[in-house]
């Protein structure tokens, strides 16, 4: 088990390297969707190319980091049943849910879109629209995020075995302190609080 434990630690760590680098794209979406808007209202100029290019950006976003996602808990849950059960009842959810719907739903998606990737690959495709980019780019994310998800499903599945067995402490503990949300909420207040004065 503590070699399994390590092999979910390699996970863990290459999916929060892929996420950290995706989270870029963010800004670089930003940016190209700023300029868009600009070219187009002081230039009277548009692009498909451009429009295009930020939803693949936006799509590799959501694709590379939904493992990271799975990761840090942040996934949706049922909170009706998760919320009332106890550490080890949920670890034990957790397991059925990735065995009998995570891995398969991840395998599926795999079979399924591998030979639609070859042939836009093959086909060299590009999109419909006048100035539109190639396809395939966008579809190869495809299995790329497919299988960091399902690696990353894995890595949960060896930690809430080992919780299981008394290894580690509770995987679906979250961290203690302030959400993202109440940090925000805290700075808003201080700085309405310091305008006040």
């Amino acid at each position: 088990m503590t070699l399994l434990l390590k092999l979910s630690q390699l996970i863990d760590w290459l999916n929060e390297r892929v996420a950290k680098g995706a989270f870029w794209l963010v800004l670089l979406m930003t940016i190209v969707s700023s300029a868009n808007a600009v070219v187009r209202f002081v230039f009277d100029y548009s692009s498909n190319g451009l429009l295009e290019i930020q939803w693949y950006l936006f799509a590799a976003v959501f694709l590379l980091c939904s493992p990271y996602t799975l990761q840090r808990n942040e996934h949706v849950r049922i909170d009706v049943l998760s919320g009332k059960l106890s550490p080890r009842g949920l670890a034990v959810i957790d397991i059925i849910g990735t065995l009998f719907f995570l891995l398969p739903m991840v395998i599926l998606v795999l079979w399924l879109s591998l030979p639609l990737i070859a042939e836009s690959i093959k086909i060299n495709e590009m999109s419909a629209n006048a100035g539109g980019l190639l396809r395939w780019p966008v579809k190869i994310l495809l299995p790329i995020a497919f299988t960091l998800l399902a690696l990353q499903g894995v890595s949960e599945l060896f930690k809430r075995f080992a919780f299981l067995a008394g290894m580690i402490d509770d995987p679906n503990d979250k961290k203690k302190g302030p959400t993202a949300e109440e940090e925000l909420a805290a700075a808003i207040a201080a700085a309405k609080a310091q305008e006040a004065k």
